[in-house]
C-alpha cells in the first residue's frame, strides 16, 4: 500500500490540490466486529457513490488528497492510508478496493478521542500544499481515556484546519452535542449523524459530498468559535 500510495503521489508537489482530507474511523472496544465492517465497507462505498466521485475528479479545480486511519486507545492508531492524490477513476477504484480490504488493527482498547485526534493533526501536518484542510473524525462515544479532543486544537497544529465529526448514534445519549461542544472546529466545522453502523454508509457519503464541494449550511455553529 505504501508503495501504492508513493506511486500516485509521484510528481505531485507542483500540482494544485484544493483539498487534503483525513478520514478517521473508531475502532475502540465499543465497535464490535460486525460494526467494524459497517464502517470499513460503509467508507469504501461512501467513497465509491457516483456523486462523491463526480464531487472529486470534477468538483471545482485542483486535486482531492486523502489519507485514512483508525483510532482507539492512547497509542492504538493505525494509519491505512498514507496521503493519496485523487486525480481519476483508476485512482479512486484503487483507494476503494484498499479500504474495502482493511483488517482491523486494534480491537480492544478505549476510547481516547483526543490522542485519536491529535494523531490526525500530526498526519496532517505532512498533508500536500492545498488550499482547504479538513479531519472528518468518526465515533460512537465521548473520550474516556486520556486528554480531551478539546485540548488538540490548543496543543497541536491545526492552524486553518477544520475538523468536523460523524456521530453514530446508539447507546452514548447526547454524542451529538458532545461532538459539537467539544471536537469539532475551525472554518465551516459541522457534525453528521450516522443512524447507528447501519446508517454509516449514508451518512459518510452525505458528509464525503459536503465536505469535497465545501458546502456550508446555515447560520453561525461551533465551528465559528475563536480558536486557541
Amino acid at each position: 500500500l505504501a508503495a501504492f500510495c508513493a506511486a500516485l503521489w509521484a510528481g505531485a508537489a507542483e500540482a494544485s490540490c484544493r483539498l487534503a482530507l483525513v478520514l478517521a474511523l473508531d475502532v475502540s472496544s465499543s465497535v464490535d466486529a460486525v460494526e467494524y465492517d459497517q464502517q470499513r465497507l460503509g467508507l469504501a462505498l461512501a467513497l465509491n457513490a457516483a456523486d462523491v466521485r463526480h464531487a472529486i475528479l470534477r468538483g471545482g479545480t485542483g486535486d482531492v488528497a486523502i489519507a485514512v486511519y483508525e483510532w482507539s486507545g492512547m497509542r492504538q492508531q493505525t494509519l491505512h492510508l498514507d496521503w493519496t492524490a485523487l486525480r481519476t477513476e483508476r485512482d479512486i477504484d484503487a483507494v476503494v478496493a484498499a479500504l474495502g480490504g482493511m483488517e482491523r488493527g486494534y480491537d480492544d482498547f478505549p476510547t481516547a478521542l483526543g490522542y485519536g485526534l491529535s494523531y490526525g493533526a500530526t498526519l496532517m501536518a505532512r498533508a500536500p500544499h492545498c488550499a482547504r484542510h479538513v479531519i472528518n473524525i468518526s465515533g460512537d462515544g465521548e473520550n474516556n481515556h486520556g486528554f480531551g479532543p478539546e485540548l488538540v486544537r490548543k496543543h497541536f497544529p491545526l492552524e486553518g484546519v477544520t475538523v468536523n465529526g460523524l456521530v453514530i448514534s446508539g447507546d452514548v445519549p447526547g454524542i451529538a452535542a458532545y461532538y459539537r461542544e467539544h471536537v469539532i472546529s475551525g472554518p465551516g466545522a459541522f457534525v453528521e449523524i450516522a443512524d447507528g453502523f447501519d446508517g454509516f454508509e449514508t451518512a459518510m457519503a452525505r458528509k464525503l459530498f459536503r465536505e469535497i464541494n465545501d458546502i456550508m449550511l446555515g447560520g453561525a455553529t461551533p465551528s465559528t468559535r475563536p480558536r486557541g
